[in-house]
C-alpha cells in the first residue's frame, strides 16, 4: 500500500479573464469521499453563479477558506488527499518545512506549478498568482513603500535612489487599470488600504501630489494624510437606519461596465410608439398551434423575432467598435441578449446564432435561458460574445426607458409596457394594444439613418406580424 499524498484544488479562471470568485457554499467537509467530477462547491465569479467539481478522487483534508471569503483565481481552496493511503494523515507533496512564524498564517503556499489540476473548458493560467492577504491573517512584509521612498526621494532631488528589490504592489484590477490610464507607478504610491492595499484614491493622491508644485527645499515636507481623509464618507443622516450593502459579484461587474459603456460609446435613443394588437393576437393563436406545444410564447418571442427580421435587412447594426484597431467589426451572426433580472443582479445572457433559428427553436431557447437565470445557474460561457441585446422593461409596468449598450455591443432595443389605449385605427379611435419601443445605439458606428431604418422596421412588423412570413 502507498502512502497518500495531497492534491491541492486551485480557483480555476471559470470565466475569460476573471481574477477572483467568492465561495457561495460548499458541499463538503473534512473527512468526505470525493469522486472525480463531484461538485465540491459553488462560486460566484463577477458573470454568475458556478458549480465547481473536483478533477480527482480522494478524501477531504482541509477547506482553505469559510463560505463568503473571495478567493483569487489560482489559489488552493481544497485540500485532497489521494491515493491508496487516503485514509492515513497524508503528508503534502513537496511541502518544505514551515519557518515557526508561519503557523498563525493560514495563507499556505499553492501547489507546486506542475501539479495543478485544470477544469475541462475552464483553463487555469500557468503563472503563479500571488493572492491579496485576507482581514485577519497576518500580512507578509511589503517591499513596495521602500521602493516607493527610494523612489520619490530622487524624484525630490535627494539624490539617485539605491537599488531595492521591489514586490508587486498590492492592488485591485480596477485599480491597477486606473494607474495605468492616469501614467501612476504603482510602486510610487502610499498605500492606505488594509493589509497594505493601494486604493483608488492613492492613485488619485499620487496624481495630486506629482501635480502640485515642488516646495522649497528648506520648506518642510508636510505629513501624509490620514487614510481616512483620502476619501470622505457619504453623508448619513442617521446611521443607525441604514443598511450597508457590500458591491461585488454580480451588481459589481455590471456597475463596472455599466460605467464603462455610458462613457466610452456615444449613445442615442429613439423611440417609436406601436399598435401591436395582430402582435398579441397571433401570439394566442401560436399558443394553440401543435408545433408549440410545451413552449413558452409570449410577446418577446416575436419581438425578438422581429428585431432577428430587422437586423438581417440592416446588417450594419449588429458590428462592435474596435478602439485598439480603430476599425467597425460587422458580426455575420447574432448572438441575441436577454436582460434577465436575477437575486444576484442584472445578468445579459445570450442566444447563440438566434439569427439561423426557427421561431418554435428561438421560443425553446428563450424558455431555457429564462430557467436557468432565474435558478441562478448561468455559465459565464452564455453571457460571452452577445452582438445586440432586448431589455423588457415592459413587465415592471414601465412604459420605455433609454437603456444602456451592453459593452462591446452596439445596439439594445428596450421593450415597454403592452397596454390597451385609444389609436386611430382606419379611420376611427378604437382601443388597441400598444407599446413604446427604445432602441440605444453606439452612434461612432452607428448613424440616425440607420438607427432609425432598424427601429422602424421592428414597429412595422410588430403592427402587421404577417410580414415575418415576407421579410423573413
Amino acid at each position: 500500500m502507498t502512502e497518500a499524498s495531497v492534491r491541492e484544488f486551485k480557483m480555476p479562471d471559470v470565466g475569460e479573464g476573471l481574477t477572483e470568485a467568492e465561495i457561495l457554499k460548499w458541499y463538503v467537509q473534512p473527512g468526505d469521499t470525493v469522486t472525480d467530477g463531484q461538485v465540491v462547491c459553488e462560486v460566484e465569479t463577477a458573470k454568475a453563479a458556478v458549480e465547481l467539481p473536483i478533477p480527482y478522487d480522494g478524501v477531504v483534508r482541509e477547506l482553505h477558506f469559510p463560505e463568503g471569503t473571495t478567493v483569487d483565481v489560482g489559489t488552493s481552496i481544497i485540500a485532497v488527499a489521494v491515493g491508496d493511503g487516503a485514509a492515513a494523515e497524508p503528508v503534502r507533496e513537496a511541502e518544505a518545512p514551515a519557518a515557526p512564524e508561519a503557523e498563525a498564517a493560514p495563507e499556505a503556499e499553492a501547489a507546486p506549478e506542475g501539479r495543478q489540476p485544470v477544469l475541462v473548458g475552464y483553463g487555469v493560467a500557468t503563472s503563479s498568482t500571488r493572492r491579496r492577504p485576507r482581514k485577519g491573517t497576518q500580512a507578509p512584509v511589503q517591499a513596495a513603500p521602500p521602493a516607493a521612498a527610494a523612489i520619490q526621494a530622487e524624484m525630490n532631488g535627494h539624490g539617485p535612489a539605491a537599488p531595492v528589490t521591489r514586490e508587486r504592489p498590492l492592488a485591485k484590477p480596477p485599480v491597477r487599470k486606473l494607474a495605468k490610464d492616469l501614467g501612476v507607478d504603482l510602486a510610487t504610491v502610499t498605500p492606505t488600504g488594509p493589509d497594505g492595499i493601494i486604493t483608488r484614491e492613492d492613485v488619485h493622491a499620487a496624481v495630486t501630489a506629482a501635480q502640485a508644485p515642488e516646495p522649497p527645499a528648506a520648506q518642510a515636507p508636510a505629513p501624509a494624510p490620514a487614510a481616512s481623509s483620502s476619501a470622505p464618507a457619504p453623508v448619513s443622516y442617521d446611521t443607525a437606519r441604514e443598511t450597508r450593502v457590500p458591491v461585488k459579484g454580480v451588481r459589481k461587474a455590471t456597475a463596472a461596465a455599466m460605467v464603462g459603456s455610458a462613457f466610452t460609446a456615444p449613445h442615442v435613443t429613439e423611440f417609436v410608439t406601436v399598435d401591436v394588437t395582430r402582435t398579441m393576437k397571433l401570439v394566442e393563436e401560436l399558443k394553440q398551434d401543435k408545433e408549440f406545444a410545451g413552449l413558452r410564447v409570449n410577446p418577446l418571442l416575436l419581438i425578438a423575432k422581429a428585431l432577428l427580421v430587422a437586423i438581417r435587412r440592416n446588417p450594419d447594426i449588429n458590428a462592435s467598435w474596435d478602439e485598439a484597431a480603430q476599425e467597425i467589426v460587422v458580426k455575420h451572426y447574432v448572438n441575441l441578449g436577454i436582460a434577465a433580472a436575477t437575486p444576484r443582479g442584472l445578468i445579459v445572457p445570450n442566444i447563440k446564432d438566434a439569427h439561423a433559428k426557427t421561431l418554435p427553436q428561438l421560443a425553446e431557447s428563450l424558455g431555457e435561458l429564462v430557467s436557468t437565470a432565474r435558478e441562478g445557474k448561468t455559465s459565464p460561457a452564455a453571457m460571452q460574445g452577445g452582438t445586440v441585446t432586448i431589455t423588457n422593461v415592459g413587465v415592471f409596468g414601465v412604459d420605455t426607458g433609454t437603456p444602456i449598450l451592453n459593452p462591446g455591443e452596439s445596439a439594445i432595443l428596450a421593450v415597454g409596457a403592452i397596454k390597451l389605449q385609444p389609436w386611430v385605427h382606419k379611420g376611427k379611435v378604437k382601443p388597441r394594444q400598444v407599446t413604446t419601443l427604445a432602441l440605444s445605439f453606439d452612434h461612432r458606428l452607428v448613424d440616425g439613418e440607420l438607427g432609425s431604418k432598424v427601429l422602424a422596421d421592428v414597429a412595422a412588423i410588430l403592427e402587421q406580424p404577417k410580414r415575418l412570413l415576407t421579410w423573413a
